[in-house]
């Protein structure tokens, strides 16, 4: 399975004082949306729903991605939410005032099909900088967007760059050996398991949770790309997977949604888990997982986490 992907580094100058709050996601993330669909919408009074261009539209795409009328993946025909094509991350650090004048970066990985509307996305948070952001409503400049240290926009200007891919060869039969490893949990993790938040870390859900995601990015958004092996054979394989320790929290943050009108809580587990056992048939999901973020929200930045091997 490949998933192609592409992650932007975007250097930004405060024209203001930015008043941010201790989880920066919601802001950078806050009020992209609208201003992306100011961007690419041409007809911003109707409903995506009753448009007749939504299936030419990027925003309908990015936002409102549609399902396909034969789509039957995961038992399923129909799916209310599927994932956004990127995932925002924030600047990092406990800084709560961006002073006017000084710089920060964030990220943004964006993946299969949305690669093809960078501009957009330049553009977009070019228009975000102008309105403001945060407390005050500070704004910024978009110094210069990177890709691996490398200048790819500037001034108006952006250069071609090649993608980037995830490859997943499912080489679930090689279970010789066990390992250890860690897993650092950055940004709140959010996973639904029989309708209830997990509070505490398992290891099976969350490969089920990654899995789910994993295959459905790549059958919306990467030409119909899937695991050919079925997930119940994978997460059987997760019994050899043993917690170590674990060193996990719950943080709870909230945001004002602007479309529902009311505050929603979006906390979830964050800090360290080790485990042991046969882990190496699960390494390219994980190391999937740590680009395309896992859980809910990821578009706000959430979900990320890192895989540290440690030497027994």
């Amino acid at each position: 399975m490949i998933i192609p992907y592409q992650k932007l580094i975007f250097l930004i100058r405060a024209k203001d004082d930015i008043f941010l709050p201790y989880y920066k996601g919601s802001t950078f993330r806050g009020g992209f949306g609208n201003a992306f669909r100011r961007v690419a919408c041409p007809l911003r009074e109707s409903l995506c729903s009753d448009c007749i261009l939504k299936r030419e539209c990027v925003y309908y795409y990015v936002f409102e991605t549609p399902s396909f009328e034969n789509a039957n993946i995961l038992n399923m025909h129909k799916y209310e939410r599927i994932p956004h094509p990127f995932v925002i991350e924030p600047p990092e650090g406990s800084f709560n005032v961006l002073p006017e004048g000084e710089k920060t970066e964030f990220g943004l990985i964006l993946i299969g099909k949305a690669i093809d509307y960078i501009p957009y996305f330049i553009y977009t948070f070019e228009q975000v900088g102008k309105k403001g952001i945060g407390k005050g409503r500070g704004k910024f400049t978009v110094e210069e967007v990177k890709v691996d240290h490398f200048n790819i926009y500037s001034k108006g200007i952006l250069k071609k760059m090649s993608n980037k891919k995830i490859e997943i060869s499912e080489n679930f039969k090689n279970q010789e050996g066990e390992s250890l490893i860690e897993i650092l949990i950055h940004t709140p993790l959010r996973i639904k398991h029989e309708r209830k938040l997990l509070t505490e870390f398992n290891f099976q859900v969350f490969i089920k949770s990654l899995l789910r995601r994993i295959t459905l990015i790549g059958f919306f958004h990467c030409n119909g790309e899937t695991l050919k092996t079925p997930i119940g054979e994978i997460l059987r394989l997760t019994d050899n997977i043993r917690v170590v320790n674990s060193n996990t929290r719950w943080f709870d943050w909230e945001r004002y949604s602007s479309r529902q009108e009311r505050k929603i809580k979006l906390g979830g587990i964050m800090g360290e888990v080790k485990l042991s056992g046969k882990i190496e048939p699960f390494m390219e999901i994980l190391r999937a997982g740590e680009i395309l973020h896992a859980g809910k929200g990821t578009s706000f930045g959430l979900g990320r986490y890192e895989v540290r091997l440690i030497d027994k």
